[in-house]
This record gives structure tokens, sequence and C-alpha cells, in this order.
């Protein structure tokens, strides 16, 4: 289920800077001071924490995990992502 606060962030065309946390102990999308942080449990190896943080936060949005395009930052902690039409 899309979470309330971050429903505004889902306008195509919107950037959205995301702080990562990888191995976590669960995984979760928090709007904290304006940051979107989203922890996940994969380990940050080959891909395979960026590709939980696609699925993990269009889980909270509520869009499709195709619309979320990775703009900068796929080895970084710091990335952002653009919502596409």
């Amino acid at each position: 289920m899309p979470d309330p606060a971050l429903r505004q962030l889902t306008t195509p065309g919107t950037l959205i800077a995301v702080r990562v946390t990888p191995k976590a102990a669960r995984n979760a999308v928090v709007w904290q001071d304006n940051i979107v942080r989203v922890y996940v449990t994969t380990v940050p190896e080959g891909g395979k924490a960026t590709a939980a943080v696609v699925k993990v936060l269009s889980r909270a949005l509520g869009v499709p995990k195709s619309r979320l395009e990775l703009v900068r930052g796929a080895t970084s902690r710091d990335k952002v992502f653009r919502v596409a039409d």
C-alpha cells in the first residue's frame, strides 16, 4: 500500500533524492527531514542493493518499478530517481 506522505512524489518527471542503507534489518522507506531514506536487507554488490531499492521504493510510492529511472548514484548511497511518464 502506498505511503500517503510519499504520494506527492509520484508526478511524472519528479526527481527523488534517496539515501540508501544496505544490509539493514528490514526493508523500509522513511520520509525524514525532507529526505527519503530507503533501508534494504540486501548487500551492496553487483547492483543487488539498487535493484532492491527500486522494488521497495516503487511499492512505497505505489508506482510500477518500470516508472523509476536511476538518474545518478548507481554505486553510491545517495541516489536520484526520476518518475517516468
